[in-house]
């Protein structure tokens, strides 16, 4: 049931994302949108498909760029443009991830404002021009942008963002993105959403907030950590009675729970037996 019901979403889904693409196409060859005029209608059409492909490049990249910012330096890819876009992206103090938030944002905004006349339709109803003859109230509805915000979502923004969340280090290893990494870079720099950073660092004085890093460490602190942690177990669990090999399951318990591992340690120290252990659990129920 749960199958049929996802697959029937996944038609209606397409099914409606193809009747958006259809009205709308049909309003750009007809010149019946609030593109500017002196834009011929082929010219409409080509930058109503190149913005939106920018627009998902860019919504991809910025998760790509959140899926790789915990990982390892060595753990980023061998292809070129992926290791010089990440080269870039955490230089120095980290401070061109937020800068290419803030550029992204500038790039998005400049695209939906052309996005926007291209997908709004201008057909006034009651004058027998209705896109597809469809109703006088139908067309009111079209002329409303709803049609090109669903193209918008799933074209030019989720579609891109699971394709990024999926395979992040071949999304970067696209020479676009680094390209459009230093436009970001570059829009950021200008100045023009500067204020950002200022709001941006009274949240976190007000908010208290703190990098991950502080809790969690770095992708290498962590590595180390768990290394540590691994010795130590296997180190605890070869002097214990009644154990020749590390059990998975406890050696993860021991890694989480520090109590579970100070009674490891304690269980060694004093040299008791397993089998003893579970005897005396018993006679206590």
């Amino acid at each position: 049931v749960q199958a049929a019901f996802f697959w029937f979403r996944v038609v209606l889904s397409a099914a409606v994302l193809g009747f958006s693409l259809a009205v709308t196409l049909e309003g750009l060859f007809t010149g019946n949108t609030k593109m500017w005029e002196g834009v011929s209608n082929t010219v409409a059409v080509i930058l109503f498909f190149l913005l939106m492909s920018v627009v998902g490049l860019l919504e991809g990249m910025q998760i790509a760029f959140f899926a790789v910012a915990k990982l390892k330096k060595s753990e980023r890819g061998r292809a070129p443009f992926a290791l010089k876009t990440c080269e870039l992206l955490f230089r120095g103090d980290g401070h061109n991830l937020p800068g290419f938030m803030i550029g992204r944002q500038l790039c998005v905004v400049s695209c939906f404002f052309i996005i926007a006349r291209v997908t709004s339709l201008n057909v006034e109803p009651g004058n027998g021009n209705n896109i597809f003859g469809v109703s006088d109230a139908a067309q009111t509805f079209f002329n409303m942008g709803f049609l090109g915000a669903v193209i918008t979502t799933i074209l030019g923004s989720i579609t891109w963002q699971l394709v990024a969340s999926a395979f992040p280090l071949a999304f970067l290893s696209n020479p676009l993105v680094y390209v459009f990494l230093r436009i970001c870079l570059f829009l950021e720099a200008t100045g023009i959403a500067s204020g950002a950073w200022v709001l941006a660092a009274l949240h976190k004085r007000v908010a208290g907030f703190q990098r991950d890093e502080v809790y969690i460490g770095t992708a290498e602190e962590r590595e180390a950590k768990d290394l540590g942690d691994q010795k130590e177990v296997e180190h605890a669990l070869a002097k214990l009675p009644g154990f020749t090999t590390m059990p998975e399951a406890l050696a993860k318990l021991m890694s989480q729970d520090p109590s579970v591992k100070e009674f490891v340690r304690s269980m060694s120290a004093n040299n008791i037996d397993v089998g003893d252990l579970n005897l005396q659990n018993e006679e206590q129920v």
